[in-house]
């Protein structure tokens, strides 16, 4: 594992993330990996922000979709491919330049979206099997 050395010339920026570390229960240098993971995913794609979910850090379009939303409108269905992009802006109410924003983040990190995309349908399926479990009791 590459160490890095990194000295900071405003002590009241190094007692931030020393503070914002303990607040979020890790160490200095996890979270400064973090931040910094994420501030060159952001540097190369603007138009991406990260947020805290309930399912963890999630990318996020600067208009609120997380991107795993619009790339589940654009990739999925039977609509034929030359309106996907139309679609999704229609659907999720964004402009058309953020569903660019979130396709492009989407080839840098294909398996990271494909992953949580397959996470959300796993979990929307136990949770329907749990309802028609709970259905069937009522209906004895």
């Amino acid at each position: 594992m590459p160490v890095v050395s990194i000295r900071f010339s405003d002590e009241p920026l190094h007692q931030r993330l020393k503070d914002s570390a303990q607040l979020h229960e890790m160490g200095v240098s996890t979270l400064a990996e973090r931040l910094i993971k994420e501030g060159l995913r952001m540097d190369a794609h603007p138009m991406i922000v990260f947020r805290d979910g309930p399912s963890g850090r999630r990318p996020v379009l600067v208009g609120g979709h997380e991107v795993a939303d619009v790339i589940g409108a654009i990739v999925d269905g039977d609509v034929p491919v030359d309106q996907r992009r139309s679609r999704a802006s229609k659907l999720l109410a964004v402009a058309e330049p953020l569903v660019d924003a979130a396709l492009a983040y989407y080839a840098d990190y294909t398996d990271e979206i494909d992953t949580d995309l397959a996470t959300r349908a796993r979990l929307a399926d136990e949770v329907e099997a749990s309802w028609l479990r709970q259905r069937a009791l009522l209906e004895r």
